[in-house]
C-alpha cells in the first residue's frame, strides 16, 4: 500500500504552489494553511509535508508560526523543510511542533553539521531532502546547482545511516504529467533498506499507482490535489481502502 502525503507550501503565510520550482509561477490556493491541513486530515491523511518556500529563499525558517499553528490543530504527522541551515532552525521547528525536519542545502554545503543532527535528532526525524535536475543535487530553494551526482550523494549519506530521502525530480515539478519513474526505481534499486519518499510531477491516481508498481511506499503530492486531478474524494479512498485505482 502506497501512502499520500499532501503538501502545503507557504509563502507569507499563504498556502501556494510553484511550477518547477519558480518563484516567479507561483499559485495562491488558499490564505489559511491550517483550513487546507484540517480538510486533508477530514479525509483520513495522516501525514503533512509543509515546506516553507519564504524560508527556502532566505536560508533561515521564517513561517514557524504556521508550523506551529498546523501542528497544535490537527493530529497530523508533520515533516518540515525549507530554510533549515543552522542549528537554531532544526530547534525551532521542533519546538514548533515539527516531527520531522527535512534538510537538504546544508547536507551539500556543511555536511559535518547534518551528520552531527543525525546522530543528535536520529534518522526516524531527520530526512535527507535530495532535490534533482538532471540528475544533479539543486540547493537554496533549487537556485543553485551543486554538481553533486544524486546516487553519490544518497549513497554517501545512506552510509551515514539516513533512512528517509525524499527525492523531488524539479523538472517535473508542477507540472502534472508524471513522477521520475526511471529515477525512482534506481535509487530503490540500489538502496534497497532506504524508505524513499516521491516527489514531484504526479497528476493522476494513475501515477501513484505507478509509483506504488515499483516499490514506492510514499509520495508527496501536491499541485494535482488542488488542481483537482487528483480528487480529494480519490485521496479519501485511498486513505480508507488502500486503493489507488477503480478497477484494482
Amino acid at each position: 500500500m502506497i501512502t499520500l502525503i499532501p503538501a502545503i507550501d507557504i509563502i507569507e503565510g499563504k498556502c501556494v504552489r510553484l511550477t518547477q520550482g519558480d518563484y516567479n509561477r507561483q499559485t495562491v490556493y488558499n490564505a489559511s494553511p491550517v483550513d487546507v491541513a484540517h480538510a486533508f486530515e477530514d479525509i483520513g491523511c495522516r501525514k503533512l509535508h509543509l515546506v516553507d518556500l519564504d524560508g527556502a529563499k532566505a536560508s533561515h525558517i521564517v513561517n514557524y508560526n504556521v508550523l506551529e499553528r498546523i501542528a497544535s490543530k490537527t493530529g497530523m504527522e508533520i515533516d518540515f523543510g525549507g530554510g533549515v541551515k543552522s542549528d537554531d532552525d532544526i530547534r525551532i521547528a521542533l519546538e514548533c511542533g515539527a516531527n520531522k525536519v527535512t534538510a537538504g542545502s546544508i547536507a551539500i554545503k556543511e555536511p559535518e553539521t547534518f551528520k552531527r543532527w543525525l546522530v543528535v535528532y536520529g534518522n526516524k526525524v531527520l530526512i535527507l531532502g535530495a532535490d534533482v535536475r538532471d540528475k544533479k543535487i539543486a540547493i537554496n530553494g533549487w537556485h543553485e546547482d551543486s554538481g553533486v551526482d544524486i546516487m553519490e550523494f544518497i549513497g554517501n549519506y545512506a552510509k551515514d545511516g539516513v533512512s528517509q530521502v525524499i527525492c523531488t525530480d524539479i523538472g517535473r515539478d508542477g507540472m502534472l504529467e508524471g513522477p521520475a519513474i526511471e529515477l525512482y526505481k534506481e535509487i530503490i534499486d540500489t538502496y534497497d533498506d532506504l524508505q524513499l519518499i516521491a516527489s514531484g510531477g504526479v497528476g493522476t491516481m494513475r501515477h501513484i499507482a505507478d509509483l506504488e508498481r515499483i516499490g514506492i511506499e510514499n509520495v508527496i503530492v501536491g499541485k494535482a490535489i488542488y488542481e483537482g486531478t487528483v480528487s480529494l474524494k480519490e485521496v479519501e479512498r485511498l486513505n480508507m481502502t488502500g486503493t489507488c485505482l477503480q478497477n484494482e
